[in-house]
């Protein structure tokens, strides 16, 4: 045996991983929930009297909500190898979209399969390798890109009429890969009824075994297109919907992205008016997803299973959508760093809320704790199951955040300080006193011995993960 051969070290570490513990008896299943650019701010019952999410509602009153939950990047890719890995993307190798996994990770869905979990992904994949390669036994409502040069989109505009410039190729997979080309290619108004439909499938064949079921949509995301009986809701919202409330036509400075394809979504200067229907057809989208997963949560309820699952509802980051003048999901911002996380059900506290601050990434060893499974040591998250049993739980005393080589944050309980590496610009805002983040303190002169500090702490972070 070749000890240093990177596969045959992942082999071993599966190896002692199912020798170091199998699922405690009564072992929960897993939902794991994952959307795509869903803002912290679009659960009705977590305080937004504008989007109707009856489903998620249910979810927040039966369940634990955490209102600090974070990104460490926000970008697709690297968020998501964080939540397949545990660790940070410096640690997995992905710490920026275009980059590989780095060989002998311990992945969620092994961890899980390792003490007997049927492990099922859904949706979305957007990392490298394959769900198979990446620690799942067989996939539902694969979705991906690849193989469909020369077909043309089922839906090459969005809702407003513009042309889509994401997702172009995209399409369902069978659970070996081959391509499913009479579902459409590219996103439509019906990708999310899709997603579940597969889904349902899958559950109504049964498990023997207590199951891990990793499903990933790609709502919110855009291109948006008005879901099937939506077009007065959309109507309705785009006349009265109010705008965030740090709505801004421009950013004020060149943050590093400001040339990305997200920032090209809509012309500057953003006016209101636009905003208010990018953000109408983006809580229909949510909305749909919301009764899709509704469909889902009924029929683990008829089933019997759902009050032996704990579903976990996130999404990989959030977006911007005209706050501070950007569109996109490239900055450190809290509407875009901070991501919806609930927890629901058996041992989960109902109708409660923490305030821990948390990673994504503590999602991994936190579904290892609760079904008894050993942590790999790689794994950097924390278990969030302190927290979940009280209220008072500290899981991380600070969090950090990074975009590419243009963006780093560190935010503890009160302050956020971001830089700018490439500019050398800061920002510092107190969050208890100015939430929406449109006060910048960097410059008052109290604050000089406080961003000093804070420097000193990201700084001194960014030289143990290896960069600047």
């Amino acid at each position: 045996m070749d000890a240093a051969n990177p596969m045959t070290r992942r082999v071993v570490l599966l190896a002692l991983l199912a020798i170091a513990g199998t699922a405690r008896s009564g072992a929960p299943n897993f939902l794991v929930i994952v959307t795509d650019d869903q803002r912290p701010d679009t659960i009705h019952a977590l305080g937004n009297p504008h989007i109707r999410t009856p489903v998620l509602d249910r979810l927040v009153r039966e369940g634990t909500s955490f209102t600090r939950a974070f990104c460490a990047n926000p970008h697709c890719v690297p968020s998501r190898a964080e939540i397949l890995s545990g660790c940070s993307g410096f640690r997995n190798g992905v710490w920026k979209s275009g980059l590989r996994f780095r060989p002998g990770l311990v992945f969620w869905g092994d961890a899980l399969q390792a003490v007997g979990y049927h492990t099922v992904y859904a949706g979305k994949w957007m990392n490298d390798g394959t769900p198979h390669t990446r620690g799942y036994r067989e996939c539902a409502g694969w979705y991906g890109g690849g193989g469909a040069r020369g077909r043309s989109m089922a839906y090459p505009e969005d809702h407003k009429g513009a042309p889509v410039t994401g997702y172009r190729g995209w399409h369902f997979k069978t659970n070996t890969g081959e391509p499913i080309f009479e579902q459409g290619i590219g996103l439509g108004p019906r990708t999310s009824a899709q997603i579940v439909d597969a889904v349902l499938a899958r559950i109504r064949q049964g498990f023997n075994q207590p199951f891990f079921l990793h499903l990933n949509f790609t709502a919110p995301h855009d291109p948006l297109h008005i879901p099937p009986g939506m077009k007065e809701r959309y109507a309705e919202l785009a006349k009265a919907l109010p705008v965030p409330g740090n709505f801004l036509p421009e950013h004020p400075f060149d943050h590093g992205h400001l040339g990305g394809r997200d920032e090209e979504l809509l012309p500057w200067p953003r006016t209101r008016d636009a905003i208010r229907r990018e953000l109408a057809a983006y809580y229909v989208v949510i909305e749909d997803l919301d009764a899709q997963l509704g469909r889902l949560i009924q029929r683990l309820e008829a089933d019997g299973l759902l009050d032996r699952t704990v579903v976990i509802f996130t999404s990989d980051h959030g977006l911007a959508l005209g706050s501070h003048g950007l569109m996109g999901k490239q900055n450190m911002y809290d509407h875009t760093l901070r991501v919806p996380l609930v927890f629901r059900g058996p041992g989960i506290p109902a109708n409660a809320r923490r305030e821990a601050l948390c990673y994504l990434r503590d999602l991994y060893p936190t579904t290892c704790d609760l079904a008894g499974a050993a942590i790999p040591r790689a794994v950097q998250g924390k278990s969030l199951v302190p927290a979940l049993r009280e209220v008072q739980a500290v899981i991380h005393e600070r969090v950090y955040g990074h975009f590419d080589e243009v963006q780093r944050m560190v935010q503890g309980d009160r302050y956020k300080l971001t830089w700018y590496p490439k500019t050398g610009r800061r920002q510092l805002f107190d969050l208890q006193a100015d939430p929406g983040e449109l006060r910048d303190l960097v410059a008052h002169p109290e604050m000089k011995t406080r961003v000093a500090g804070m420097m000193r702490d990201l700084e001194s972070w960014l030289s143990r993960q290896g960069v600047k």
